[in-house]
């Protein structure tokens, strides 16, 4: 049996698009030829956005599209639960392994203090680099009772590059507190942040390759600086390129007329849809 473990993990805020469904098929792909395990995970966090449909339509397209996959939410397997949703124990239990190691801290500052001090973010990167408003001297220790009431963030390495190499893309190199800085791990409503919540995932669940959009290259490496403070194997990587309308603007969910769901009732075929990325 391989021990290569793969995933595919859509969020149910909206329907899927063709990009996302060529991700996920590069990710099926892989685990084929590997002779893997493909994992599904329904990365519900967001409470104000995520809702059942969108979860129940995910799944129906992607199975229509022809992808199998060997644990998730309508398979079960040794890693249940699958939605990010029931999961809070274990963001809880790393978000408390990494405040005693003094990795993270609080942050009082509001979405005003920061963009009025932020600096803008790199391009294909949505948040800029925080200031250090909140940043306390080394050493400083806070308890690990709650999380809530205010954002957690991970104290970067200031200066320190993080390298590692893409299955796609080859060789990528990051520059922490020039290209990122201390990134949100928790959020002030209570709501794990998606840094914290896919490294806990991909380590509970013994991810071994992620792949995913080449926009999430950046936080590819807040995300190995989050294995390497929880002390867990960081997975290969592989991105995949962005799938661009007409105008040259990357797909987005907002675009109903290339959602899968919008082609499927329009006759195309599985077929179909996989030429129009070849």
């Amino acid at each position: 049996m391989s021990s290569y473990r793969g995933r595919i993990a859509p969020s149910p805020t909206g329907y899927l698009h063709l990009g996302h469904a060529r991700t996920f098929w590069t990710a099926y792909q892989r685990s084929l030829q590997c002779n893997g395990t493909l994992i599904f995970r329904n990365e519900d966090l967001d409470p104000q956005r995520s809702k059942p449909e969108y979860a129940s339509a995910m799944i129906e397209d992607l199975r229509w599209l022809g992808i199998v996959w060997q644990e998730g939410p309508d398979v079960g397997g040794p890693h249940e639960p699958y939605e990010q949703s029931k999961r809070r124990e274990f963001y809880l239990r790393d978000w408390r392994l990494l405040v005693e190691r003094g990795f993270v801290y609080p942050c009082t500052c509001s979405r005003k203090d920061l963009a009025l001090s932020a600096q803008a973010p790199n391009e294909g990167d949505e948040e800029p680099v925080y200031p250090g408003k909140c940043r306390p001297a080394p050493g400083a220790t806070f308890e690990t009772i709650d999380p809530a009431a205010v954002n957690w963030r991970f104290r970067v390495p200031d200066g320190e590059t993080i390298r590692f190499v893409d299955a796609n893309l080859g060789e990528r190199s990051y520059v922490a507190g020039k290209d990122f800085g201390d990134f949100v791990l928790w959020r002030r409503d209570d709501v794990p942040a998606y840094q914290l919540a896919v490294v806990t995932d991909d380590c509970d669940m013994q991810v071994t390759e992620v792949v995913r959009g080449e926009d999430l290259l950046v936080s590819t490496a807040r995300q190995i600086l989050l294995f390497n403070a929880l002390g867990r194997a960081v997975p290969r990587f592989y991105h995949c390129p962005l799938l661009r309308d007409a105008s040259g603007e990357r797909l987005a969910k907002r675009t109903d007329a290339l959602s899968l769901r919008e082609l499927r009732k329009k006759g195309y075929t599985p077929e179909q849809i996989q030429e129009m990325w070849a």
